[in-house]
Order: C-alpha cells, then structure tokens, then sequence
C-alpha cells in the first residue's frame, strides 16, 4: 500500500506544503475533543505508523516521541466540553482541527482531513475516508492527537479520581456509567452528551 499516494497527489496538483489532520475523543461522555496537525518532509514516512486505534498505547506513546522528533512541524488544538456543549461535537471537532491548523508553525497549502466533512481551515482541503489507515500524514496526526489526548485525561484520573478517567479515558463504558450514577457529572463531562443520565 501507498502510504504517500495522498501528499504525492497534492504535490502533483502543485500544493507544496501537505499537512494531515485527525481528531480524537469525538465519542466520549467527558473532556476536550483533540485534533493535531502534522506535516511530514516531502516523501518522509515514519516506520511503525499507521491508524493510531490499531496500535498499542505503549506503541503509540512510543511513535509520538518519534513524530514529534522527526516531523517539519505539529500542532494540537482543542475544544473544550463547554464548547462542545455549546456549538455541538461536530463544529468543535472543527474547531479543534483550526486551531490545530493555525497553530502550524508552517502554513499549509492543502490539509488532509481524515473523514468525509469539511472543516473550514485557511488552506485547501481534501477529505479522507479512512484517512487514518491510508494517508501517512493523517496517521501520524492520529498519533499525535490520541496520545495528547489520552495524556490529559491521565491529568483529569488525578483531579477526579473517582472516576476512573485513567481507565476508559471518558468514554461511555459500563464503569464509567456506574461512577456516574454513584457521584454524578463532574466539571469535564459533556452534558449533551448525557442528558438521559441528567433526565433533561
């Protein structure tokens, strides 16, 4: 498979700078939805990635370093559950994938964007399906975006140790529905996203 068919359609196409975009935790009951912004040196793959879900944690924390070592530059952008709450997971996870854009120390000509929808950067955009298991600059961003996410959410386990956060990183597993239901929301939960638990 060609990891770079992607980045070598864009330059083709007379793009010259190619970044990759991916999001993660659009899914979970609690904490910041993650995207990150990658762009890789022209031709550069990073042996080991591939779509961050298929790869370990250890494996994954381990691809990071080697990312963020061997990359011409990233970025990470968030959205808050306030936000979320506010303008819905969709136009956050957009918001984040801006922010994670703008905040390229290189500007992009063209993002590659994991998914079908069109998030509205200040570069030209391709849409990806399943971008995270075929687009080598998509991946890493993957990477990049599960491990900072999931670092954060480490983070948040300390703050609120009941809940668990360590273990199922905010996502709506059986655990994390029974900590709800025995201490209620806490401050990093998405209250849209659990209004049948609120009976709102």
């Amino acid at each position: 498979m060609d990891w770079l068919l992607y980045e070598n359609e864009a330059l083709a196409s007379g793009y010259d700078i190619v970044c990759g975009v991916d999001e993660a935790g659009r899914g979970p009951l609690a904490g910041p939805v993650y995207a990150a912004a990658v762009v890789l040196k022209k031709g550069q793959t990073i042996e080991g990635v591939n779509d961050s879900k298929k790869l370990s944690e250890k494996k994954r924390e381990e691809l990071f370093d080697k990312i963020v070592s061997e990359c011409s530059a990233f970025s990470v952008g968030t959205a808050s559950e306030r936000e979320i709450d506010e303008i819905n997971i969709l136009q956050a996870t957009f918001l984040a994938m801006k922010r994670a854009v703008d905040g390229l120390s290189i500007k992009p000509d063209i993002a590659l964007v994991d998914g079908n929808q069109i998030p509205p950067l200040d570069c030209a955009v391709k849409t990806v399906i399943k971008g995270d298991a075929k687009s080598e600059s998509i991946a890493a961003a993957s990477i990049i975006a599960k491990v900072s996410r999931d670092r954060y959410m480490k983070e948040m386990a300390a703050k609120y140790p009941e809940y668990q956060f360590e273990k199922h990183k905010g996502y709506g597993t059986k655990l994390h529905y029974e900590m709800i239901e025995k201490y209620g929301i806490c401050e990093i939960h998405r209250k849209s996203f659990l209004k049948k638990v609120l009976g709102k």
